[in-house]
């Protein structure tokens, strides 16, 4: 025999499941965008122009897609933001 409790249980699991659906679903371009966004900064790297990847490059690249992924590259080529960062690995001690 099913209880109310039960039935209760399974009525919260099958909302949860329907709303996390809805939540992949509303970011998905978000996250499409984020992974080519990374690919084109992986091309850049390979080509040569390094490029500083960060959340907020991430965020910039998963908003504004291929032309902001672009964009940030062509900004971090000519220096004015999103450039590496130089880090001295072996620290001097003195």
């Amino acid at each position: 025999m099913v209880t109310g409790l039960e039935l209760a249980v399974l009525a919260v699991a099958v909302l949860f499941l329907l709303v996390g659906i809805r939540v992949l679903q509303a970011l998905r371009p978000f996250i499409v965008n984020a992974v080519v966004g990374l690919l084109v900064f992986l091309v850049a790297g390979w080509f040569g122009f390094p490029v500083e990847v960060n959340w907020l490059t991430v965020l910039v690249v998963a908003i504004g897609g291929l032309p902001a992924a672009v964009l940030v590259v062509l900004l971090s080529m000519f220096g004015l933001a999103f450039v590496p960062a130089l880090v001295d690995l072996v620290g001097s001690v003195l």
